[in-house]
């Protein structure tokens, strides 16, 4: 009987490890990785550890200037602008950077929407599911020409996948819109598309991973007012963190650095990873914060989204 491959590896690293402490003694000099929303939150974090660990950092950020003031102070960082919910955006962004005739060794999937209102963006699709998951599919699947032979891409899931898995029959919310739902599916749907890249991938030595960074309390809220998350037990009445469970933002980056570097998943791929190590499988009846669901790994499942985002965005770069 095989074992299960969503097996933790017992890294030297857990919960309260940050990205500094993931790349202590971990040289990236002559690496260039591309971080999509590398300026605010966990993505201005992992910009800031892979570049003092010597990377070249390409931020792929919506607003320029904005992402230009965030990173003023770090070394080896360069942008251009992205859209993930206009597809003529990923396109032109991708087509730049492919003309250069770089090569990415590490691609961070990091931008992301949570819990907005109902929103359709490019071809009317619901906006988490279309900017979280259909705008990093066309980047990458269009990036694919420029992307290095043994380079690994990570993926930004998280918990929320708990709330739901692909919603086959209604994937675009024609039939009522849940916030919730929607964001779970979004992050079932990241997790099914690493799982699918690595398969593809592996002939040209790529490998892709999910990760779950953990609870952390950045701009990816804005879209919850102070009532909401202080019933949540997220925050008090002033506006500061009380859950426990919350990790800081260096935290936070941490798993999605150890996915992209870590030497323990070298020929590996194709796994959820929370706390800097190999997520176990958690299908139990209510959701829960930590693990896998199967729904979120199983292979067919992956697949079939691979086709459904092939066919939504025109764009598949593994086509025969």
């Amino acid at each position: 009987m095989m074992s299960d491959p969503q097996t933790p590896l017992n890294s030297d690293f857990d919960w309260h490890s940050t990205a500094t402490d993931v790349l202590a003694g971990i040289n990236l000099n002559g690496k260039l990785a591309i971080v999509t929303g590398g300026h605010s939150g966990l993505g201005l974090e992992t910009t800031r550890a892979l570049a003092h660990a010597g990377a070249q950092v390409l931020v792929l950020a919506r607003t320029l200037e904005t992402a230009r003031q965030a990173l003023a102070d770090l070394p080896n960082v360069e942008l251009d602008q992205l859209d993930l919910a206009d597809l003529s955006s990923v396109r032109d962004c991708a087509e730049r950077f492919v003309a250069s005739g770089r090569k990415a060794d590490l691609v961070i999937c990091n931008a992301a929407v949570m819990a907005n209102p109902e929103t359709r963006v490019s071809n009317g699709w619901e906006s988490q599911f279309g900017t979280n998951h259909l705008g990093h599919y066309a980047l990458v699947n269009l990036l694919w020409p420029a992307i290095a032979s043994g380079a690994r891409v990570v993926s930004l899931s998280s918990l929320g996948h708990h709330y739901s898995p692909m919603r086959w029959d209604d994937v675009q919310f024609e039939s009522g819109y849940d916030k919730w739902l929607a964001y779970g599916q979004s992050k079932t749907a990241i997790a099914l598309f690493a799982k699918q890249l690595d398969t593809l991938g592996q002939a040209k030595g790529v490998r892709a991973f999910s990760v779950h960074p953990g609870k952390i309390y950045t701009p990816l809220q804005r879209h919850m007012d102070m009532t909401e998350m202080t019933a949540l037990g997220w925050l008090n009445d002033q506006g500061e963190v009380i859950d426990p469970t919350f990790k800081t933002a260096p935290q936070g980056a941490a798993t999605t650095v150890w996915a992209a570097t870590s030497p323990l998943l070298e020929g590996k791929g194709g796994l959820y990873c929370e706390d800097c190590d190999v997520a176990v499988r958690d299908d139990s009846p209510e959701p829960t914060e930590t693990g896998v669901r199967s729904y979120a790994i199983d292979p067919e499942q992956a697949a079939r989204l691979w086709q459904l985002s092939a066919e939504l965005t025109g764009i598949n770069a593994f086509a025969q």
